[in-house]
């Protein structure tokens, strides 16, 4: 079994970087494609922006990624212990629908969903943990 990173951090949007560079440095050693790895960073950034942004709404939050590569398969998992939030309860937006035409919100998400192999939620131990997987390598 491959071993988990952590990194723990406040969540701030001026700690985006870290996220990012985390991210990269699990999953570089491990030869991803191009698009994998684009799109693991994307789905992280959206992620941690709706934690950093919605998860405190008082402020004075945390946020923990932790992650680890095995066959192939990069699996990071975000963990927050804000408002409790199950990202995938909200029905997908009608993306056929004109923009003017569709509510606000939930094109994150989607695009988190239809670009990972798997994204699974769970509130457990009074925090959000967000999964998702992705093959990286072709």
């Amino acid at each position: 079994m491959a071993e988990e990173q952590v990194l723990k951090i406040p969540a701030e949007l001026g700690r985006m970087d870290e996220v990012l560079d985390f991210v990269s440095s699990l999953i570089d050693p491990h030869g991803p494609t191009p698009q994998a790895r684009t799109q693991l960073r994307m789905a992280m950034e959206e992620l941690y922006v709706n934690v950093a942004h919605y998860a405190y709404p008082a402020g004075g939050g945390w946020a923990e990624v932790r992650g680890s590569v095995e066959d192939g398969v990069a699996t990071l998992r975000l963990v927050d212990g804000g408002v409790p939030f199950d990202p995938l309860a909200k029905p997908d937006p009608d993306v056929t629908l004109p923009g003017e035409d569709r509510g606000i919100g939930g094109l994150g998400i989607y695009m988190v969903k239809s670009t990972m192999d798997e994204v699974e939620y769970e509130h457990r131990d009074g925090c959000n943990q967000l999964t998702i997987r992705k093959r990286i390598c072709g």
